[in-house]
């Protein structure tokens, strides 16, 4: 007896190949959820979810972990120089405050 087999139009597609696409492409997922009682709003939540690549993310002008001091050790150097230099800032703005006019003028 031959054997019979269904063929499908569309290939199947893995779990792999999805997110692939998901993150290639990526994916905005939005929301608003508002809580009222009595037309009192409560509680309102707006949610808005990007999940795609860095490098997508990237492409869209999303970098904001380049930036955050607890992500980046760059942004944690430059913070700590930017304190630093800010200090030296300060201590030069009151000596110069307390020096005399004449001083400075000549």
């Amino acid at each position: 007896m031959p054997e019979l087999r269904m063929e499908h139009a569309v290939p199947a597609v893995g779990l792999a190949d999805i997110l692939e696409r998901i993150l290639d492409k990526g994916v905005v997922i939005a929301g608003d959820v508002t809580i009222s009682l009595v037309g009192v709003e409560l509680l309102n939540i707006r949610l808005r979810l990007l999940i795609a690549s860095v490098d997508k993310a990237v492409e869209m002008g999303i970098n904001w972990w380049q930036s955050d001091p607890t992500l980046s050790s760059q942004t944690r150097n430059a913070t700590e120089q930017n304190r630093v230099l800010q200090e030296r800032l300060d201590r030069l703005e009151t000596l110069i405050a307390r020096s005399p006019v004449e001083e400075r003028q000549g």
